[in-house]
This record gives C-alpha cells, sequence and structure tokens, in this order.
C-alpha cells in the first residue's frame, strides 16, 4: 500500500502554514521528520491528519499543529539546549533537535523511552540525551535550559522548572484541570523566578504525573 507519505507530509504543513506558524526552522524541521515512523502501525493513515493519535499507555501523540506552535513558542536557534518534559513518541524530540543544539528529554514510563529511544538512535540523532524518570522535577543536572517543553497537563507552573531556566529562557507548558488545559508561554525575567506569562490558546493534553504534577 503506497501512502505517498511525502506528498501527505508537505500538504499537512502547508496547512499548519494557514494556521499562522511562520518560522521558517519550525516549518523545515516538519518537512524533515516523517511521522510516520512514530505512530503506531494501526494508525500509520493517519500519520499525516492533523489531530493527536494514541501511542500506548493512555498517552498520546500530540497534533502535528500544537507540535508546531509549542516549538515555534521557544524560540530556538542552533545554539538552543532544551529540556522536554514527556518523550512520548519521540517525534516532538526529533522536531526539536531539528532546530536546537541539544535536546535533554525525560520520560515515566519505560515502554515509551525504549522504543522512542530507539526510532530516534536508528534515525541517527546525536543530540538527543534520554533520562527514564520523574518529569516534573526536570533534570537539573544538565541545566540551565533556554527552553523547556512540557508535553503534558499540569495542574499549575512547577517551581522547579522555572529554577531550571537561564534568566530569558523561554517555556511552554499546558496548565489547567485534567481534561482542558490553556497553554501558556513563561518566560522567566530574573535570577529570583520572576516569570511573565502568555495565554497561547485553549489545549487537551494527557496529565502530567510526577511530584509536581497530578
Amino acid at each position: 500500500m503506497d501512502l505517498n507519505f511525502d506528498e501527505q507530509r508537505k500538504t499537512l504543513v502547508e496547512s499548519i502554514k494557514r494556521k499562522g506558524i511562520k518560522d521558517p526552522k519550525v516549518i523545515n524541521a516538519l518537512l524533515k521528520v516523517s511521522r510516520h515512523l512514530f505512530v503506531p502501525k494501526e494508525y500509520l493513515h493517519e500519520s499525516y491528519h492533523d489531530h493527536p493519535l494514541p501511542i500506548g499507555e493512555g498517552q498520546t501523540i500530540s497534533q502535528p499543529y500544537i507540535v508546531a506552535l509549542m516549538t515555534e513558542a521557544l524560540e530556538l536557534n542552533e545554539d538552543s539546549k532544551v529540556l522536554e518534559i514527556g518523550t512520548g513518541s519521540g517525534y516532538q524530540a526529533a522536531i526539536l533537535a531539528e532546530i536546537a543544539k541539544e535536546v535533554y528529554t525525560v520520560e515515566r514510563i519505560p515502554s515509551l523511552f525504549k522504543r522512542a529511544q530507539k526510532i530516534l538512535a536508528d534515525l541517527g540523532y546525536d543530540n538527543i540525551y534520554f533520562k527514564l524518570g520523574d518529569g516534573t522535577k526536570g533534570w537539573e543536572e544538565h541545566a540551565p535550559y533556554d527552553a523547556i517543553i512540557v508535553t503534558a497537563g499540569a495542574p499549575e507552573i512547577p517551581q522547579c522548572l522555572v529554577e531550571q531556566l537561564t534568566v530569558g529562557g523561554r517555556m511552554v507548558i499546558p496548565v489547567g484541570g485534567e481534561f482542558s488545559q490553556r497553554l501558556l508561554k513563561i518566560r522567566k525575567l530574573d535570577e529570583k523566578g520572576k516569570i511573565k506569562v502568555e495565554d497561547l490558546g485553549g489545549c487537551v493534553f494527557v496529565k502530567l504525573k510526577g511530584e509536581y504534577g497530578w
């Protein structure tokens, strides 16, 4: 069965651009990374539909537009050091790794962790570093980070993640209730942890579980 993934990917990226994504680095990453490689076989035909898909363990691969929106909001460049909370399928990590210098990603579910690690290694990414553990605590050993992306919904902004940002650093995180959240962009303004918060709109993510989550 020829699903013509290249054409589907181009069509999807054009639709995401029409929704307002402008950063050429993000657009190029979306064109380069094959989402179908991160999707379970039973959902392959939906790989380039603009909606989330199940990946097992009650988790999802995020909607491509949301991946683009969150990545664009991080304001990344080729020198950026990024922390990702929730490796999941590995797709978001691949997008980040196409743009940033280093990506540190934390996943709490062993089966997803192993699967994502294998896919990303097979694809040749050597700038992604993996940790199995409680992502709500971040990854202090490698802090500070220029950007932090949280791919699950938190009841509030985890203070320890703010502490792991550089001054001027950005964090994108869904915050709210169990079934709907607001996508927040946070900028750390000073060493004391003063932040500026921008609301990027409504969203629905799985729950962020851990000591500083649900």
